[in-house]
């Protein structure tokens, strides 16, 4: 029996008895450099895994110059799709001498007929293998099924509708009887909801009686999710929108209550009580606490194997809420409701997972008089750095005057970014793009925001001058195709994820779409038309792939565990074969992706 490594996707989807039947079945056979290991057209007779050596996939329909357009290494495996499909597309071709192991074709497909996992791993696209990645790397016990995967309906109460002409007396009861925490009212416009606290208020605070009915109590809008919603993103919504409880709906009637406790002891965890501590915090010593956990968080959510997409819009509520609670601490209540905090950058499009430079501003309404929010901006930046925040290199702060203003001091600013268009215009117009408000009132954003889209609205010269930006940076890959590996690694910032993030803001802007994320934008996309649904999901895959792996890198250097120290870069030589394959995958998507931009902006001409 040949010993072979089988603990890479897709020998993971075999049992032990069918990763037996590989080493049983393989043989190993030696290619001299140049030769080629399998032409154009010819039938697959085995599946090959590189042992050693490098080898090269060939298109051999395309001129010279771009004919390759794959490259394998050690770990790597080739020929299966030849065998599904009856004969091989492309030439493969031995870059030096090479050792692999051959899988005949009729084992392979026994194996296929006996594993469907095993089958569809060699048709699956971008999406379903990350999400592979995604299960290998879960540890501790707790799977991405398990934990990801919760839905709603697993963890939803059953819900207590009251009419509205119960009186206070008759809900207490109930309350108490039915050992919760709150009531549905069933009124004729809908359904609201009343807790503990808001009879405590009406009986002690409003002084009203005990017969008095329940109708005008509590809260009349509901903050809702489906039963097939994930678990996870109630946490999300929750932690947004600063409740305890999300009220499950089926259609318009209520099936279930989400209690806050109740996720939390789902999930199992201890670093889930960050969120909880974020909320309890009565002073900035407490918030600083509480905002120093999040690092751990991050890591519970990585080694969890949660989904990326749903992390991202967990931290995002959790930073969005230490700031607004420190602004809640350092700022009058007198000027919230003429104000808005707004966050940009990564926080602004809810996509940054550990703590950076700050990226702030402040709107204010026309007519505000606030003599002294000079000094209270400074001192929140300074409570920011405080809580884990650095200050911005760029100076994109509430400190910095040029990023506070009223609501038509911000319209002339945009007015003039979009006039003058060099770098510094549009990189402010794209930040200001990403804002998104954490305190105050929101509506002065909107404000801002519905104007910006109304001066853009139709600005081809506007659009391609934006879009330009997009292609600033040369995707990491050889002229052939296959990975760029220069030992310092590849910036996976500027070479996979500033082009998503930027390109799919650009098309937003065109089509006037107002979510600052970029995968709510790239869904929005999807359903406008504009970008294939399939080809949408893997520019959103190819995101999450890249985000994780800088994540990785920064998660790394925090616990002095990586060499170099700079997050963005990307080690191709230290990754897995399957990682290799996905970054190799994903990075051709940005390519298609970059192709695209040019065309619709006529950047090829620029």
């Amino acid at each position: 029996m040949v010993d072979l490594d089988l603990s890479q996707p897709p020998f993971t989807l075999l049992d032990d008895a069918g990763r037996d039947r590989v080493r049983q079945g393989v043989d190993l056979a030696y290619f001299d450099r140049d030769e080629i290991i399998l032409e154009a057209g010819q039938p697959g007779e085995y599946v090959f895994l590189i042992h050693k050596g490098e080898v090269a996939e060939i298109d051999t329909t395309q001129p010279a110059a771009r004919e390759r357009i794959g490259h394998y290494t050690q770990g790597d495996l080739f020929g299966a799709i030849s065998i599904l499909n009856g004969k091989s597309r492309y030439r493969f071709r031995a870059e030096q001498e090479s050792l692999c192991y051959l899988l005949p074709s009729a084992l392979f497909l026994a194996l296929c007929d006996d594993y469907p996992p095993f089958a569809e791993f060699f048709r699956q696209t971008l999406a379903h293998k990350t999400r592979l990645l995604t299960e290998q790397r879960a540890e501790g016990g707790v799977t991405m099924a398990g934990f990801m995967l919760a839905t709603v309906d697993e963890c939803m109460r059953e819900p207590l509708v009251v009419p509205a002409t119960t009186t206070i007396a008759e809900a207490v009861a109930t309350i108490n009887e039915r050992h919760a925490d709150s009531l549905l009212v069933a009124r004729d416009d809908g359904h609201g909801m009343v807790t503990k606290t808001d009879l405590l208020n009406a009986l002690v605070v409003d002084e009203r009686g005990r017969d008095c009915p329940l109708e005008g109590l509590g809260h009349a809008e509901l903050i809702t999710v489906a039963p097939g919603q994930y678990l996870f993103e109630a946490l999300v919504i929750m932690t947004r929108h600063k409740v305890e409880r999300v009220v499950v709906m089926q259609g318009e009637a209520p099936t279930g209550v989400v209690e806050l406790t109740d996720v939390l002891s789902y999930f199992s965890s201890r670093s889930y009580v960050v969120s909880l501590q974020v909320e309890q915090a009565e002073s900035l010593e407490a918030l600083a606490a509480a905002s120093r956990r999040t690092p751990e968080l991050v890591r519970a959510l990585m080694a969890q194997g949660v989904k990326l997409r749903f992390a991202m819009g967990l931290l995002a509520a959790l930073n969005g809420r230490i700031i607004n609670k420190a602004w809640g601490f350092l700022v009058d209540e007198r000027y919230h409701g003429d104000s808005c905090l707004m966050v940009m950058g990564s926080e602004g499009r809810g996509e940054q997972i550990l703590k950076t430079d700050q990226d702030n501003g402040l709107i204010l309404a026309d007519d505000l008089d606030w003599p002294d929010c000079a000094e209270q901006m400074q001192r929140l930046t300074e409570t920011l750095i405080e809580l884990g925040y650095p200050p911005c290199p760029g100076n994109i702060m509430v400190s910095n005057p040029e990023w506070v203003g009223t609501v038509s001091q911000w319209r002339r600013r945009i007015a003039r970014w979009i006039e003058v268009r060099d770098g510094d215009s549009l990189m402010k117009l794209a930040i200001m793009l990403d804002a998104h408000a954490v305190a105050g009132n929101p509506a002065l954003l909107d404000r801002v925001r519905d104007d910006l889209f109304a001066q853009c609205a139709g600005n081809e010269l506007l659009l391609s001058y934006f879009a330009r930006t997009a292609l600033r940076f040369s995707t990491p890959l050889t002229l052939f195709g296959s990975l760029k590996k220069p030992q310092h690694g590849i910036d996976i910032k500027k070479g996979g994820i500033f082009p998503i993030v930027h390109g799919v803001r650009v098309m937003a802007l065109e089509r006037g779409i107002r979510p600052t994320s970029t995968l709510e934008r790239l869904d929005a996309l999807a359903e406008d038309g504009r970008l294939e649904a399939r080809f949408a999901e893997d520019l959103a895959e190819a995101l999450s792939l890249f985000t994780e792996l800088r994540l990785r890198q920064q998660l790394a250097r925090r616990e002095g565990d990586a060499e170099d120290t700079r997050p963005d870069r990307v080690v191709v030589q230290e990754l897995s074969s399957l990682e290799r394959d996905l970054l190799r995958e994903a990075l051709h998507i940005v390519k298609d992706f970059k192709q695209r931009l040019s065309h619709r902006f006529h950047l090829e001409y620029s």
